[in-house]
């Protein structure tokens, strides 16, 4: 692998908009001449199908499954929007198997195959789940991913999602190169999210690398099976995903994540989340 490639993974709650901003994200980089390669680690294989048009992806799993003579790169991988290159890790067959399993010989066979190319500037890993534990803390256990972002919202249940993901960041941080490279805000218009973001991601040690606001053309693109970026160019909201590319291209500020107490994370959605409440009822 070439010493300037970044290897990044993309944690959060499960439909905190994980995939959507990582290929909205992904697209911006491509347009800033970036080579990129996102491996998707999550069974339902929808990490990369804005990047391609909607093309449900033959998993790597599914692809070992089907050719037991060999497997090439040609077989794993395809070639999106912005010239992104595209793999679905893909899961066991349902109700057989761990579906973190995927990841560890999805990333395993790429790094056979030589998919990790001296031209790459990034590799992103798209991974399912609340919790960093079993395969899906693969890209950070193992070393493959060295920089790690939470998608996050002012919703409790997200930032008691992106907590816990910080004590697994924190733990394999001790043992070895991975570091927090901050929190991204997937906006869900909930009172004061921004400033309530920006406090919790202080807490952590960290900081709130991008705040990307709500807006309906989203969803709009996405039926359309396309990026923000493609499907309305000169939108407002491709300038958003432009900035946070942007923000994360520049972005130096690495860490050791200090995840807060249970009462701490409470108390800060007390004094963000609540305060119109408050003022509502004259508590």
């Amino acid at each position: 692998m070439g010493d300037r490639l970044r290897q990044v993974a993309i944690y959060g709650k499960g439909g905190i908009g994980k995939s959507t901003t990582t290929q909205n994200l992904t697209a911006g980089l491509s347009e800033m001449g970036k080579n990129i390669l996102v491996v998707g680690c999550d069974p339902k294989a929808d990490s990369t199908r804005l990047l391609l048009g909607g093309l449900h992806q033959k998993t790597v799993l599914d692809t070992v499954r089907d050719n037991r003579q060999g497997v090439t790169l040609d077989n794993l991988v395809k070639t999106g929007f912005g010239g992104v290159r595209c793999v679905e890790s893909g899961g066991p067959e349902p109700g057989v198997g761990c579906a973190g399993r995927g990841i560890i010989t999805s990333i395993d066979m790429l790094e056979n195959l030589g998919a990790y190319t001296e031209d790459l500037d990034y590799v992103f890993y798209d991974v399912l789940g609340d919790v960093v534990c079993g395969g899906f803390a693969m890209p950070i256990r193992e070393g493959k991913a060295k920089e790690i972002y939470i998608v996050a919202s002012g919703e409790m249940m997200a930032l008691y999602a992106a907590n816990n993901i910080s004590r697994g960041v924190a733990k394999y941080a001790s043992k070895g190169d991975v570091r927090l490279g901050g929190i991204i805000c997937n906006s869900r218009n909930v009172d004061h999210e921004l400033d309530l973001l920006r406090a919790f991601s202080k807490a952590l040690g960290t900081r709130l690398v991008y705040y990307v606001p709500r807006h309906n053309i989203v969803q709009r693109a996405e039926i359309r099976r396309k990026t923000v970026i493609e499907y309305s160019p000169d939108s407002p909201q491709a300038g958003e995903y432009r900035a946070l590319a942007q923000a994360i291209e520049d972005n130096d500020m690495f860490v050791v994540p200090t995840p807060i107490s249970q009462d701490d994370l409470e108390n800060l959605l007390l004094e963000y989340g609540m305060m119109d409440l408050d003022d509502e009822y004259d508590i």
